[in-house]
């Protein structure tokens, strides 16, 4: 069983930066990534970015590419995403989540919904202006 436990959200001004960490107690689905995801008051879920096994394949929503990095430490289970030119937008809770490579790649590209798969408790993020 997958077992995600974020951290390191907080709150930043705008233009500012922050790093989430998500350490995962289970074993990653083989051919499946792991990713975030992010979801405002209000608000659907938006997904974020993903990372796969084999290639470290990346994949980002638009609304972040250049600016959010998704990186992976499997010596410790590991996934990151250092978010840099934060923007009041940016404020969500930020969710890191396990599921297949259709889905991920569906959802971040607008083409279809979030199902299935498993995520952690969150971790919260503010950018005030």
């Amino acid at each position: 069983q997958v077992h995600l436990v974020e951290s390191g959200g907080g709150s930043v001004q705008t233009g500012g930066s922050l790093k989430l960490s998500c350490t995962n107690s289970g074993d990653i689905y083989p051919t499946g990534c792991l990713g975030w995801f992010r979801q405002a008051p209000g608000k659907e879920r938006e997904g974020v970015a993903c990372i796969c096994a084999g290639r470290d394949h990346t994949l980002y929503a638009d609304a972040v590419k250049g600016r959010f990095t998704i990186s992976r430490d499997d010596a410790n289970n590991t996934v990151y995403l250092q978010m840099g030119s934060l923007k009041p937008e940016d404020t969500a809770m930020y969710y890191c989540a396990a599921n297949n490579r259709l889905t991920w790649f569906a959802f971040l590209n607008n083409k279809g919904p979030w199902s299935g798969g498993v995520w952690g408790q969150g971790t919260h993020v503010t950018v005030s202006s």
